[in-house]
């Protein structure tokens, strides 16, 4: 789920008290709520998984993409960036023909040139980690949640910042919305609604 989407018909009523802020009614969809959306994701690996999902997810909604998570993670040697960094013209052939993911060149060499960024990164002494929690808005845990999506942002400062400095180190296919909505997913901020019952950063 991003700010950018609108949520589903399907989708419990806003105004249903401790109802999910979305998701309900796909186990799939459900799970990714309770379990994963908005809990703080720290490490390189888990970073640059985060974000390329994000960016195959620009377009479509992100139902598609958890759908396609396990085939992603099975044709991206489960984002390691030393693994993926490694990949060559036969591998962005080979997940062209990949039924099972996105198939958009410019995404598939986006996320090659990105884990190709997180070992500069690494080269220089530094951490994908560090850069992206530098940007984690203050006291984002403490501010009051929001009451509809109406009131969530596409982007925000914050997010505009790490974009440019993603883009600065060398990342592709990263803008602030997609950062934004990845900050969200990662636990840099806590979007989910008034009255949903999850436990913020549980």
């Amino acid at each position: 789920m991003t700010p950018t989407e609108t949520p589903e018909p399907a989708a419990v009523p806003l105004a249903t008290p401790g109802a999910r802020c979305f998701g309900d009614g796909n186990p799939l969809y459900e799970a990714y709520h309770d379990e994963e959306w908005g809990v703080p994701v720290h490490g390189d690996r888990a970073l640059l998984e985060r974000l390329a999902l994000e960016g195959f997810q620009s377009g479509l909604a992100w139902i598609t993409i958890l759908r396609k998570r396990p085939a992603f993670r099975a044709a991206f040697a489960d984002f390691e960036p030393e693994a993926v960094a490694r990949f060559d013209d036969t591998d962005v052939a080979r997940l062209l023909a990949d039924a099972g993911i996105v198939r958009n060149r410019a995404k598939i060499e986006a996320t090659i040139a990105n884990a190709r960024a997180v070992l500069a990164l690494h080269e220089a002494g530094r951490t994908l980690d560090e850069v992206v929690w530098s940007f984690a808005p203050a006291g984002a845990g403490a501010r009051p949640r929001p009451a509809t999506w109406t009131d969530v942002p596409a982007q925000t400062d914050e997010s505009k910042a790490l974009a440019r400095e993603l883009k600065r180190l060398g990342f592709r296919f990263l803008g602030p919305t997609t950062v934004y909505a990845a900050m969200q997913a990662c636990g840099l901020v806590d979007d989910h609604l008034a009255g949903c019952p999850v436990v913020a950063g549980r």
